[in-house]
């Protein structure tokens, strides 16, 4: 039965993430349920209930099965792969991240543990560049895997790019000629240019419709399309930002000084996003009758920190 099960298994991975015909110069690891032979009947017991569990959509059981298979082989890399997924699938970002980056750091070839980092990352409308130092990013196979999962995106521009700093062999030059074949059959046929996918992503759709809603004052309506933003992308500063001035204009300060101190949290480098929280954390703080945090925050706008 359990050799069954890792059959299917096994399948099911090969079904569920398919790469094209090309020449790979390192061997793609196998699925890593295969490597569940070496440990106990109780780890076997958990990882299949969990997988069972994920499955049926039961996610909070699925990852307390999964914690379970941690405790008895912290080292297992599979573990931290389904983790993540589960993590994700419950729209759990953070925690996702952490155990994806994790899983991709013991494996940084394996291309189903990059192809799930990317995947919540893509959740939260971040870039995998926002990770710096914390993924082997230099590492040429790791390179190849995410150039192929670019590609299979349709995310052609981020492939050539990846590709440019790759040594020239097989697979390069064949994947750099499928990217050129699809970039031209696109301009062919007029699907898309390449400012124009910017300007389609669901993610900058929705930063204008929301700030059009505040354009134009119509702060119920932003309070609540905000809101269902932030349920979609929980790490984008800008919607705390703009949830945070509807609920505000809304008569709910306090909640807004919650949402506006959340935007600065999840904020990089915006520094007209950052002034912009400021001002209006000035506002909220002084609506509240809190002078001293209104007084740090217009301090702040002062000295451009």
């Amino acid at each position: 039965m359990m050799k069954q099960w890792m059959r299917r298994g096994r399948l099911l991975g090969i079904k569920l993430l398919f790469f094209p015909v090309l020449v790979f110069t390192q061997e793609i690891t196998e699925s890593a349920e295969v490597m569940l032979e070496a440990y106990t009947d109780e780890f076997q017991e958990c990882f299949f209930e969990a997988l069972k569990q994920k499955g049926i959509e039961n996610y909070d059981k699925a990852i307390n099965e999964l914690l379970k298979c941690k405790d008895l082989a912290s080292e297992q890399n599979v573990v931290d792969h389904e983790l993540a997924k589960a993590y994700l699938a419950s729209k759990q970002y953070i925690n996702a991240q952490d155990y994806a980056v994790k899983a991709l750091n013991s494996e940084p070839e394996n291309p189903w543990f990059l192809n799930t980092l990317l995947d919540v990352l893509d959740g939260q409308g971040r870039p995998l560049e926002l990770l710096g130092n914390s993924i082997p990013i230099e590492n040429p196979g790791l390179q190849k895997n995410l150039a192929l999962l670019y590609f299979e995106r349709k995310d052609y521009n981020s492939a050539q790019k990846v590709l440019q700093g790759l040594k020239q062999d097989v697979f390069t030059e064949q994947l750099a000629r499928k990217i050129s074949d699809s970039l031209n059959k696109q301009r062919r046929t007029g699907i898309a240019s390449e400012s124009k996918i910017k300007v389609e992503n669901p993610l900058d759709i929705l930063r204008m419709e929301l700030e059009n809603l505040l354009r134009t004052a119509q702060y119920a309506s932003l309070e609540s399309r905000a809101a269902e933003a932030l349920e979609r992308y929980p790490a984008q500063p800008r919607f705390y930002y703009l949830y945070g001035v509807s609920l505000n204009k809304n008569g709910k300060p306090a909640e807004a000084s919650g949402m506006l101190e959340t935007a600065l949290e999840f904020l990089l480098d915006d520094r007209e996003l950052q002034e912009k929280i400021y001002r209006e954390l000035v506002v909220v703080y002084t609506a509240l009758g809190n002078t001293s945090k209104a007084n740090m925050y217009l301090s702040k706008i002062k000295s451009g920190s």
